[in-house]
C-alpha cells in the first residue's frame, strides 16, 4: 500500500557490562567484618554469619563436632527448648539454617524486613547461649548415623567417599567427610560439642545482610546492637585451618565393587587453582563450561550425543582456601565402563593448544553474561559475599572476575588449561558392577586399587 510506513525492528546490540552489587562496609567493636548491600525488591532479607572454627583443629576422634555443633544451636538454649525455639521460628516466618566448611562455621536466616529484630534476637541466642541437649544431641547423632549409611549406598556418594580415602593424605582432617565417620559420630556428646562451641569467636568472622532495606529503620544499629554485642565468656585463640595435603601415590585407579549396578560411577580429580590464581578465575570458569558445562561441551558432545554411553558427564573447579581440585563425573552404561573412562581421560589430555578461540568466547560469554541472573536474588548475593570474605578475598572480586572474561583469548585460556593438564596425575574413581569394571582393573590406566567390602561396612 502506498503511503505506509515500514517500522523497522530495533537491533539488539551486546547487553551492558554488569557489576557485582556494591556493599557497605565496617567493622562492628567485637570484631565482626559487616557488609551490607541494599537490594531494591528483594523483600526477603538474607543474613549471613561465618566463624573461625576450622574442621582442621577438631581433637582426634571427634571428626564431625563441628558441623554437628552448628546444627544443634537451635536445638535448645538457656532460656527456650527446641520446642520453643521451633515455635518463635514459624511465628515470625524465620527461615534458620547452619553448615560448616573448611574455615568454620556458617549460620542463615530469611527473614521479611519486619521481622528481622526477632530474628537477630533468636541467632543472638542460639549463638552465645545454646545448651546441648543430651537428648537432641543423640536424636542428630542418629540422624548423622543414618545419613553417612544412605550416602554410601548411593553410588555418588560412596564415589565421592573413595576419592577422599585415594586423593588425601590419611592424616590430614580432609581425609575424612566434614561430617564424620560413623566411629567419629558416635563418640559425639554434649561436652564434646559445648568443647567445639567454646572456640567460637566473633572476631575475624564475617556477618552480610542483603536485601531492601528501605523499610528496615537503622539496620546497621539493629546488628551493633544484637550480633554485634556479642563478646564470648573465654578468649579462643585465632584458628587457621590446616592446608590440605594430597596423597602421595593419589595418582591410581580406584575400582569399587557395587554389584547388580547398571550404571557405573566415574569421579576424577586432580590438583587445580584456587581463586587466587594468576591466570584468573574467571578463566577456570571458562574452561569448566568449554570442558564440561553444558551439553554442547566436550565431554558430552562426545561421550553423550556421539557414543551414547552417558546422560551427562561434568567437569568443575573446586576451590579451596589454597589451592584446589579440577573434578570431572558422571554416571556411564555399564557395558561401557572401559571405553567411556579411556574417552573420558583421551578429551581430558587435550593439550591448549587445540582449544578454539569460538569455542573459548562461547564459554566466556555463557559465564559473564548470566551472572545477572545467577546473583539475582539476596541469598545468592549474601553466600557470594560471606564465601569470599571467608577466603580472605574482597567483594570486588566478582567484578573484576568478570572482567577478565569479557577478555578472555584463546592463549590465555590454553596457557590456564595446559597448568592443570601438565601437573600431578589423576585420582580416578570406578564405582560399579565387577562384570563392568573387570576391564578396566585389566588395564594400563595405572595402579590400580580394588576396594573389597565398600560401602557402610567399611566406615572405620
Amino acid at each position: 500500500m502506498s503511503g505506509r510506513r515500514v517500522r523497522r525492528r530495533p537491533e539488539v546490540g551486546p547487553p551492558l557490562p554488569w557489576e557485582f552489587p556494591e556493599a557497605s562496609t565496617r567493622t562492628l567493636p567485637n570484631g565482626l567484618r559487616l557488609l551490607l548491600v541494599d537490594l531494591p525488591g528483594q523483600h526477603v532479607l538474607s543474613l549471613r554469619l561465618a566463624l573461625a572454627a576450622p574442621p582442621s583443629q577438631e581433637e582426634r576422634g571427634t571428626e564431625g563436632s563441628t558441623l554437628m555443633m552448628a546444627r544443634c544451636l537451635d536445638e535448645g538454649t538457656a532460656s527456650r527448648d527446641a520446642t520453643e525455639l521451633a515455635e518463635l521460628v514459624e511465628r515470625h516466618g524465620i527461615a534458620l539454617g547452619a553448615g560448616a566448611g573448611e574455615r568454620g562455621i556458617h549460620l542463615g536466616v530469611e527473614v521479611t524486613g519486619r521481622h528481622l529484630s526477632p530474628a537477630l534476637d533468636l541467632l543472638l541466642e542460639c549463638l552465645t547461649e545454646p545448651a546441648f541437649p543430651e537428648r537432641e544431641v543423640a536424636r542428630l547423632v542418629r540422624h548423622r548415623l543414618t545419613d553417612i549409611t544412605h550416602e554410601l549406598a548411593d553410588p555418588t556418594g560412596l564415589a565421592q567417599h573413595e576419592f577422599r580415602q585415594a586423593y588425601f593424605d590419611p592424616d590430614g582432617r580432609s581425609h575424612l567427610p566434614l561430617g564424620g565417620v560413623a566411629a567419629t559420630v558416635r563418640e559425639l556428646t554434649p561436652d564434646v560439642l559445648r568443647a567445639r562451641h567454646a572456640s567460637l569467636s566473633p572476631q575475624d568472622g564475617v556477618l552480610v545482610l542483603a536485601g531492601d532495606l528501605s523499610g528496615v529503620v537503622d539496620p546497621e544499629g539493629l546488628l551493633v546492637r544484637t550480633l554485634g554485642s556479642w563478646r564470648p565468656r573465654s578468649s579462643p585463640t585465632a584458628q587457621e585451618p590446616s592446608p590440605s595435603r594430597r596423597a602421595p601415590d593419589a595418582a591410581r585407579l580406584v575400582v569399587v565393587p557395587r554389584p547388580g549396578a547398571e550404571q557405573t560411577e566415574l569421579l576424577l580429580g586432580r590438583p587445580g587453582p584456587d581463586r587466587r590464581t594468576p591466570h584468573g578465575w574467571g578463566t577456570y570458569q571458562a574452561l569448566a563450561m568449554l570442558f564440561g558445562g553444558a551439553p554442547h561441551a566436550r565431554l558430552d558432545r562426545v561421550l553423550r550425543e556421539e557414543r551414547g554411553y552417558t546422560y551427562g558427564m561434568r567437569l568443575g573447579f573446586r576451590p579451596r582456601r589454597r589451592g584446589g581440585q579440577c573434578m570431572v563425573g558422571g554416571a556411564v552404561r555399564a557395558d561401557a565402563t572401559l571405553p567411556a573412562l579411556q574417552e573420558t581421560l583421551r578429551i581430558l589430555a587435550v593439550p591448549g593448544e587445540d582449544l578454539t578461540a569460538r569455542e573459548v568466547r562461547e564459554a566466556a560469554d555463557f559465564v559473564a553474561m548470566t551472572a545477572p541472573g545467577r546473583y539475582l536474588t539476596a541469598d545468592t548475593v549474601a553466600d557470594e559475599l560471606v564465601s569470599l570474605l571467608d577466603d580472605g578475598l574482597q567483594p570486588s572480586v566478582v567484578t573484576r572476575t568478570l572482567q577478565e572474561l569479557r577478555g578472555l583469548t584463546v592463549e590465555q585460556a590454553a596457557g590456564a588449561w595446559d597448568e592443570v593438564r601438565d601437573g600431578p596425575g589423576w585420582t580416578v574413581v570406578v564405582v560399579g558392577d565387577p562384570e563392568a569394571t573387570r576391564g578396566v582393573a585389566a588395564s594400563d590406566l595405572g595402579p590400580v586399587e580394588s576396594v573389597e567390602g565398600a560401602g557402610p561396612a567399611r566406615q572405620p
